[in-house]
C-alpha cells in the first residue's frame, strides 16, 4: 500500500466557483478484475486520501457528512485502512463523500480540464443551442441559441432561430440526444427542419459541424445603443464571467457613456456563471465604485468561519478593473445607475444571480425573462498540491502530486447579499415573466427582439399596444450549456488567507 503519512485534518483556505458531474464513470474491466484480486496491501489510496482531506477541510457540508467527521478515526492506520477499502475513487466520492442535497459539486480525472472550462476555453463547434421535446411525446428538437464567434458554426449556414430534428439521420429523442450531440463524435450533420403553423417538419438541409480544440468563447457578444424618443439604451449580452475579460467590460461602458446612455438592459439569459470577482466589477460598472458598500458576503462550514473574520468574507464593490488575469487596473467606467433591466431565464446561474441578488439592496432591479436556476454557492478547485493546501493555483503547478491529476471543484460556500439574502436556491422569480419563442427568437441586440422589446416597452411607456403572445415557449429540457453541469460555476476568489490555514502536517 501506498503510505501517506498525513494528518487526520488539515485546516486550510478560502475561495470559490460551482455541479455534480452526472456523466456514469467510464472504468476499464481489467482495472475492475484486479481490484477483486488483490489484496488490501496493493491498493493505490492517493487519489482517495486526496478527496477525503480536501472535502474534510473545506465541505460546505462537511458536518453533515458522517463520514467526514472530524473524529471518523482513531489512528492514522484506521483512517488509511477506510481508504484501502473503497478502491475506485468515483464510487468512494459520491456514495461516500458528497452530501444527499449537493447539486453542483463536480470533478474531472485531469483537472487542466477544469481550468480551461473557468477560462471559457472547450473543444466545441461553437453552436449553442437548446433543447425541447415536440409537444407530449419523446421526440426531442433543437434551435438554434447563438453561434460563438470564430468558430466552426460560425462559417457554417446555420443562424439563431435555426432549427434541427434530427443527428447524422437519426431522429432525436429523450434516450438518445445525448449520446448523438453530447457524445465521443467530433463531427456531426444536424438534420434541419422547419416550424409552420406550429408544426415541426424535416427539411432538405443538412448542416456538418466538427468540434476543435482550444475554441475560447468572447463572452461579451453583442453590445448596441438603441435610441427610443429621449433615452439612450445600452444593451450587453454577456454570456461567461471569465476572468480577464473585465477591461473589456470596462470598454464596452466607456463606449456607453460617450454615447449618453441612460438606461441599460444586461443581457443574462444564457449566463451559467463563472468568476465572483469578474461579477463584482460588473456590479460596480453599473451601480457604482463605492468601495464601503458591501455586494456580498461568504459562509463557509463551521470550522472555516470559526477561523475567518469578515476580511476574509465580506466582498465590496470596487473601483478598478483589477490586477489579475493580464488586468490593467483601470479605473471603472461606471454608470452610476439607480435602475437596471435584466434578461434573465432558466439558463442564467451562479454569478449571474449573484448580480442580480448583490445589487438588489442598491437599485432597483427589473428582472424579465423566467425563473433562474438558483445556485447561491461556490466552489473553488482543488488538486493534490497538500503543501499549497490544495488549492489550484498555476504558479505551483509543479507541486502537483504527479499520480494526482484530479480536479475536484466542490462546493465550499453559500452566499448572501448585504441584506443578509440568500434564499434562491429555487431560482429567482421575474418580475416581468416572459419566456424565449422558439418561432420568434428575433436578432439579439435588435429593438424587435422580443424580450428586449419588452425591456425597451418597460424603460420607455412606449407601445404599451403591442402584444408579446409566446406561440411556442423554449420549455427548455437541456441544452448546450446546461448538459454540462461545469458551466454552472461560481468562482468567488482564487486566494488563500495563508495567515489563516496550516499546512497539512506529515508524520
Amino acid at each position: 500500500m501506498k503510505k501517506i503519512f498525513l494528518s487526520l485534518l488539515f485546516i486550510g483556505a478560502m475561495v470559490i466557483s460551482c455541479n455534480k458531474n452526472d456523466d456514469d464513470p467510464i472504468i476499464d474491466e481489467e482495472v475492475i478484475e484486479t481490484l477483486e484480486e488483490v489484496t488490501p496491501d496493493e491498493v493505490d489510496i492517493e487519489v482517495q486520501n486526496f478527496f477525503w482531506q480536501t472535502l474534510n477541510t473545506y465541505y460546505f457540508w462537511q458536518g453533515d457528512v458522517p463520514d467526514l467527521s472530524d473524529d471518523k478515526f482513531d489512528t492514522q492506520t484506521a483512517y488509511e485502512q477506510y481508504l484501502t477499502d473503497n478502491p475506485i475513487p468515483i464510487d468512494f466520492l459520491e456514495n461516500k463523500l458528497l452530501f444527499s442535497e449537493d447539486r453542483f459539486t463536480f470533478y474531472d480525472e485531469d483537472y487542466t480540464q477544469l481550468v480551461n472550462n473557468s477560462a471559457g476555453v472547450s473543444k466545441s463547434n461553437g453552436l449553442q443551442f437548446g433543447l425541447s421535446l415536440i409537444g407530449n411525446t419523446d421526440d426531442v428538437f433543437g434551435y438554434v441559441e447563438y453561434i460563438v464567434k470564430n468558430s466552426d458554426a460560425s462559417t457554417k449556414d446555420i443562424i439563431r432561430g435555426d432549427v434541427f430534428i434530427g443527428v447524422n439521420g437519426t431522429r432525436l429523442n429523450r434516450t438518445n440526444y445525448i449520446d448523438l450531440l453530447f457524445g465521443d463524435n467530433d463531427t456531426y450533420t444536424l438534420n434541419m427542419a422547419e416550424i409552420v403553423d406550429n408544426t415541426i417538419s424535416p427539411i432538405d438541409k443538412n448542416i456538418t459541424l466538427t468540434k476543435v480544440e482550444n475554441l475560447q468563447e468572447d463572452p461579451i457578444l453583442v453590445t448596441n445603443v438603441i435610441t427610443s424618443g429621449d433615452r439612450k439604451i445600452g444593451y450587453l449580452m454577456y454570456n461567461q464571467f471569465v476572468a480577464g475579460s473585465e477591461d473589456a467590460l470596462n470598454t464596452v461602458f466607456a463606449d456607453f457613456i460617450a454615447q449618453g446612455v441612460t438606461d441599460l438592459v444586461l443581457d443574462l439569459r444564457y449566463n451559467l456563471g463563472g468568476r465572483g470577482t469578474t461579477a463584482t466589477v460588473l456590479a460596480s460598472l453599473i451601480h457604482g465604485t463605492n468601495t464601503n458598500n458591501l455586494l456580498f458576503r461568504t459562509i463557509y462550514n463551521a470550522k472555516l468561519q470559526a477561523i475567518f473574520d469578515s476580511s476574509d468574507t465580506d466582498n465590496f464593490f470596487v473601483n478598478t478593473t483589477g490586477s489579475a488575469n493580464g488586468g490593467t487596473n483601470a479605473a471603472l467606467n461606471t454608470l452610476n445607475l439607480s435602475k437596471v433591466y435584466i434578461l434573465a431565464t432558466g439558463g442564467s446561474a451562479s454569478a449571474s444571480e449573484l448580480v442580480m441578488v448583490g445589487l438588489e439592496p442598491y437599485m432597483d432591479v427589473v428582472h424579465i425573462g423566467t425563473t433562474t436556476v438558483g445556485k447561491n454557492q461556490g466552489s473553488i478547485l482543488f488538486v493534490d498540491d497538500p503543501d499549497g493546501g490544495n488549492v489550484y493555483d498555476e504558479t505551483r503547478i509543479d507541486n502537483i502530486n504527479p499520480n494526482v491529476q484530479w480536479g475536484l471543484q466542490p462546493i465550499i460556500s453559500r452566499v448572501e447579499n448585504s441584506a443578509g439574502f440568500s434564499d434562491y436556491a429555487d431560482g429567482l422569480i421575474p418580475d416581468i415573466e416572459l419566456d424565449e419563442d422558439i418561432t420568434n427568437l428575433g436578432i439579439l441586440g435588435d429593438a424587435n427582439e422580443p424580450m428586449l422589446a419588452r425591456a425597451i416597452q418597460e424603460i420607455t411607456g412606449v407601445g404599451a399596444k403591442r402584444s408579446f403572445e409566446v406561440v411556442m415557449p423554449a420549455n427548455v429540457m437541456s441544452s448546450s450549456k446546461l448538459n454540462n453541469p461545469r458551466n454552472a460555476t461560481l468562482l468567488l476568489n482564487n486566494s488563500v488567507p495563508t495567515s489563516k490555514f496550516s499546512l497539512i502536517q506529515k508524520k
